[in-house]
C-alpha cells in the first residue's frame, strides 16, 4: 500500500458520520432484550378467533393441533396398568394411593378419593401449583398420609393459600372421585430446586422436547386415566387448578375431551400484561413450566384457552394479586367471552374477580365447588 493510499483510508475513517458511532452498548434491560418491543409488534396471535371466524370446529381444530405441535410430543397410548398401594377411609369418601402409567416414560404414585356411594361419579382431575416448592405436588390438593413430613408441608400449603383445607378432599366429600399426581420435579418425582428448573428446561431441549410439553402431555394421560375409571361419569370430568395448576387445567380443558369442565383459580392474562419490568414471567424459572416453544406466534394465553369453548368454564382472579395485573387479566377474559358467545354459550363462561391476592380461600372453593355441581346436574 502507498503512502498515498494510506493517508486517503485514514481520511475517509476520520470523515465517517457520526451515525456510525451509534451501535449497541447495553442489548439486556431486566431480563429482556432492548428490541423487546419489536419482538412484542410482531406477536400478532393469527390463530386466534376473530368475529370473521365462521367454521367454529374447523378454527378450534386447527388451534389445538398447533397447540399439541408446540408440546413436541408423540401420542401416548401406553395402558395405563394401574395398581393400589394403599388406602385409608375417610368417612363419606376412601383415599387411596394408586401407581399407574402415567406415559410411556413414567409410572408413578398418585392419590386418588373416591366416593363410597354407589356411582358412577362426578370426577375432578385437579392440578397443583408451582410456589416455589418442589418437596410436596399431589400432597398439596389431597391430605396425605403415611409421611408426616409431607403431611406438615401440607398444612402448612393448605394454610397458606387454602383456608387450611385441602381442595381435593371438599370435592370428594360432595360425592366427586378427584385425582392428583405430582408434575416432573415435585413429590416423589424430584428432587428439584428453583435454581435447577432452567437447567432442566434446556435438557429437555438437548433430547429433543419439552419441559411445558411434557407436563401437557401427562395431564392430558391424567385425565383420560380418570375418565377411565369404573367409578366415574364420564360426561362430568372437570380440570381444576390453581396458579400453575389453572394455566394446567385451562391447557388440558384445551386439548382434552376426557375433560368437561373447568375451573381455573389465579393463571390468566394477556402476553402484553405479563411482559412487563417486574413481572414474575420475566425472570425465568417457573417460566420454562408454562411456555411452549414458538406458540406464542400463533396464539396468546387466552387464545389457548379459548379452545376449550364450550365446555363450562369458571375462572377466578385476585383483584391484589401482584403475579396477574388486574387490567391484563380483564383484556384476556374480556378475549375469551368472545368465543364463548360465539358458540352460544356464553352463559358457560364465568368470571369472578377476588378482593385478595394470590390464594383460593374458602369462600371461593365454595363458589367453585356449588358452580360445578350446577354444571354436572350433582345433587348434594
Amino acid at each position: 500500500m502507498t503512502a498515498i493510499r494510506a493517508l486517503a483510508l485514514l481520511a475517509a475513517a476520520i470523515a465517517l458520520p457520526a451515525a456510525a458511532q451509534d451501535y449497541q452498548r447495553q442489548a439486556i434491560d431486566g431480563n429482556l432484550p432492548v428490541f423487546a418491543p419489536a419482538l412484542k409488534a410482531k406477536l400478532t396471535f393469527p390463530l386466534a378467533w376473530t368475529p370473521q371466524v365462521k367454521d367454529l370446529p374447523a378454527w378450534r381444530a386447527a388451534g389445538r393441533a398447533k397447540l399439541w405441535e408446540a408440546t413436541l410430543q408423540a401420542r401416548d397410548g401406553t395402558p395405563f396398568a394401574p395398581q393400589l398401594i394403599a388406602e385409608q377411609d375417610r368417612g363419606s369418601y376412601v383415599a387411596r394411593q394408586v401407581v399407574f402409567n402415567l406415559t410411556v416414560q413414567s409410572r408413578v404414585r398418585a392419590l386418588l378419593l373416591v366416593p363410597k356411594a354407589l356411582g358412577p361419579h362426578p370426577a375432578a382431575l385437579m392440578l397443583h401449583d408451582h410456589g416455589g416448592r418442589f418437596d410436596i405436588g399431589k400432597e398439596k390438593m389431597i391430605e396425605p398420609w403415611g409421611d408426616e413430613a409431607r403431611l406438615a408441608a401440607s398444612r402448612t400449603w393448605a394454610d397458606k393459600y387454602f383456608s387450611g383445607r385441602y381442595p381435593g378432599d371438599e370435592l370428594a366429600r360432595r360425592g366427586y372421585v378427584v385425582l392428583v399426581t405430582d408434575a416432573l420435579g415435585w413429590g416423589d418425582r424430584g428432587p428439584m430446586t428453583g435454581d435447577a428448573q432452567q437447567a432442566l428446561a434446556a435438557n429437555f431441549f438437548n433430547l429433543g422436547s419439552s419441559l411445558a410439553g411434557n407436563m401437557a402431555l401427562e395431564d392430558m394421560r391424567a385425565a383420560a386415566f380418570l375418565a377411565s375409571l369404573p367409578e366415574v361419569d364420564k360426561r362430568h370430568v372437570a380440570a381444576l387448578g390453581f396458579s400453575m395448576g389453572a394455566l394446567r387445567a385451562w391447557q388440558v380443558a384445551a386439548l382434552s375431551d376426557a375433560i368437561t369442565a373447568v375451573v381455573a383459580v389465579n393463571w390468566m392474562a394477556t402476553t402484553q400484561g405479563l411482559m412487563v419490568p417486574g413481572n414474575n414471567q420475566l425472570r425465568g424459572s417457573s417460566a420454562f413450566q408454562m411456555l411452549h416453544p414458538g406458540l406464542l406466534r400463533h396464539l396468546d394465553f387466552p387464545d389457548v384457552a379459548s379452545l376449550a369453548a364450550p365446555k363450562p368454564a369458571l375462572f377466578f382472579a385476585g383483584a391484589a394479586d401482584m403475579l396477574f395485573p388486574l387490567p391484563s387479566v380483564q383484556e384476556a377474559y374480556a378475549k375469551m367471552a368472545h368465543v364463548w358467545g360465539a358458540w352460544h354459550a356464553a352463559d358457560k363462561f364465568e368470571t369472578r374477580i377476588l378482593p385478595g391476592g394470590h390464594a383460593f380461600p374458602r369462600e371461593a372453593q365454595e363458589t367453585a365447588y356449588d358452580w360445578l355441581d350446577r354444571q354436572f346436574g350433582n345433587p348434594r
